[in-house]
Formats: C-alpha cells, structure tokens, sequence
C-alpha cells in the first residue's frame, strides 16, 4: 500500500490514548494525521515527556469539521457521554470511528440504566462490537465500532469456548482483577497511592457496569452474571478467574484449543497465567482446569492494550481492510 490511512487520535491525554499514539507512529499503513484533547494548545509529547524524540506533534483542540477534513478513521479514547458528541457528526461526514468509551456497547435501554441518557440512538443500529473473535466478519467494513470495555474482553475471551456446555441456569461467576491505570489518569481517593500500595479490595461488586456488557454479549440475563473487580497495586494488567458448572463428558483443555485455534492473539497455557506475560501485547492468554462438573478458567490481559488500545488499531485495520495484526506489539514487557 502506498498511500497512508490518514487517522486521528481524540483523548490523547489519557493513558489509551498514549498507547493509541505509540502504536500509530510506527503503523505500516496509517498515518497519524489528528490529535486532540479537550483543550489543545500544546504538543504531545509536552502531554507525554516519553514521547520526546518520537513524536511532537501538536494536540489540537477536538473539531469535528477539522477531522472530517484530515482523517478517514478516528479513534475516541474519551470518556462515556463525551463520544456520542463526537460519532454523531463524524459518522454523517463519512469518516470511520473507533469508539473505546461504553456509549454503543449496549443496547439504548441497558446504557441509560447503568449510564447516561442516550443521544445518538439512530447510530446504535449500525454499531459492531469489537471483538473480533466473535465479530471479525462485521468488523470488516463497519463505519463504527464500540471498542470492548477490558473486563468483558477479559471475560468474555474466557468463557465463550464453554457456553455451549455450561449447566443451563447456573451462575456465572467472575473474580476480576485490575492494575491501576484501568481507572485512568484523573486522580481520585480510591486510586491514590497511600490508599492502593499494599493493598487489595473490591469495588462496585455485582453491579458493575460492565457486568450487563458481558451478560449481553453472552446471551444471557444480568441475574447469571456475578461480577466482582478488585483493584490491585500494579499499573497495568488484569486477571480474570471465571467459575463456570457444565455438563456432558469433554476434555476442558482440548475444547479451549479447538475453539481458538485459528486464533493469533489468544495463547492457550497449560499452568496458569499471569498479567506479566501479557502485558504490553494484544495477546489474551487462558487457562482452564476441570473438576467434576465444574470449570476454573483464568484469562490475562493488558488492560490498557487488548482491554483497550491495541483491540481498537486491531479493529480500524479490520475495518480498513488491512491485516488485523498490523502494527500491533507482540513482545511483552519482561522481566
């Protein structure tokens, strides 16, 4: 291909959208051509010191005439509310968006349960949820896709290869773990380093918002989803452990292998996993072990990455009809 992708970047602030930043750079086929925050006025790399020396582009202040002038595809790594403003004109001016907030995740009914009142409900019924294990023909083509939140990711990645021999009925249960920076860069008590440094404790536990993302995705009612995320003293990673009752004689492990196994960014472990050797990837790693009719399932991820950034440049190159993996890091941060 020699003509670039011209692509834009809207919340380049925050930690998505740094990881957004890094990999865009260094993309084969896009250029990135837009960068914005809420205020503009200065440079990335003033935004992000790493960045010096890489990238100084200027941020610029978000316009969505300037982006429908300067980009086919935009990624949104902004905060709920917020995108809806951005997608509606963005999509009418023919420009391809990434969202990476939860505003078309759900349907109009359970986003303004758990949410915000919706305001662009007609793009809603276009909108193809990326996750390309489940979704990859969608993805292929799609004008809007609503990036996973990183626990449904987490999750979901878990326990679909199950679905179809789990006790009809019975609970789903998920103990979630996530590093820091799955709260974002905005400072709050709960994220403070006094109060998370040698320290470990639940937040939001069964009615988290991203318990009716998994349940809706899955199939099933809200009431068999139960969902707990815990907040761990790491910066970035996520581990879920996923309990799940089937049924029918079947080898566990042979049954994740064969349903993944066209696979390129989910690793099947034979021990179980850890957040370090996902971390910096788009690799989803999964471990399972069977005890009579009950199913322990384990999933890594990087929170910030396949729970966000690099799951979102997986689906703009799945939408611009390019090789999902392009651009895409595949060596993790260790030690």
């Amino acid at each position: 291909m020699s003509k670039k992708i011209k692509v834009g970047v809207v919340g380049a602030t925050g930690y998505t959208g740094l990881e957004l930043v890094k990999m865009l750079v260094n993309h084969p086929h896009f250029e990135l051509s837009y960068i914005a925050n809420s205020e503009g006025g200065t440079t990335i790399n003033k935004l992000h010191p790493s960045l010096y020396g890489v990238c100084e582009d200027e941020v610029h202040k978000a316009d969505t005439d300037v982006m429908a002038r300067e980009c086919e595809l935009v990624f949104l790594a902004v905060p709920h509310k917020t995108a809806m403003a951005y997608v509606k004109p963005l999509i009418s001016a023919g420009v391809k968006v990434v969202d990476l907030s939860a505003d078309y995740r759900l349907t109009q009914e359970v986003y303004e349960e758990f949410y915000v009142p919706h305001t662009d409900v007609e793009n809603l019924s276009h909108v193809v949820y990326g996750l390309p294990e489940m979704f990859r023909d969608q993805l292929k083509g799609a004008s809007l896709v609503a990036n996973p939140g990183c626990f449904p990711t987490c999750s979901l990645l878990g326990i679909l290869p199950f679905m179809e021999k789990r006790k009809e009925g019975t609970p789903i249960i998920i103990d979630a773990k996530t590093g820091v920076s799955g709260a974002g860069k905005k400072l709050s008590e709960t994220t403070h380093f006094v109060n998370v440094n040698d320290n470990l404790f639940a937040y939001n536990p069964l009615l988290h918002r991203h318990a009716p993302e998994i349940a809706q995705k899955l199939g099933v009612a809200f009431d068999e989803i139960n969902f707990v995320p815990h907040l761990i003293p790491l910066t970035r990673g996520m581990i879920s452990s996923i309990y799940l009752q089937v049924e029918g004689e079947f080898d566990a492990e042979a049954q994740l292998k064969e349903f993944y196994k066209a696979e390129r960014n989910i690793r099947i472990s034979d021990v179980p996993v850890d957040m370090k050797n996902v971390a910096g990837t788009n690799f989803c790693d999964i471990y399972v072990k069977r005890k009579g009719d009950m199913l322990f399932i384990s999933s890594a991820i990087d929170n910030l990455m396949r729970g966000a950034s690099s799951q979102a440049v997986v689906n703009a190159n799945l939408m611009m009809g390019l090789d999902e993996n392009a651009g895409i890091p595949n060596i993790a941060y260790v030690p």
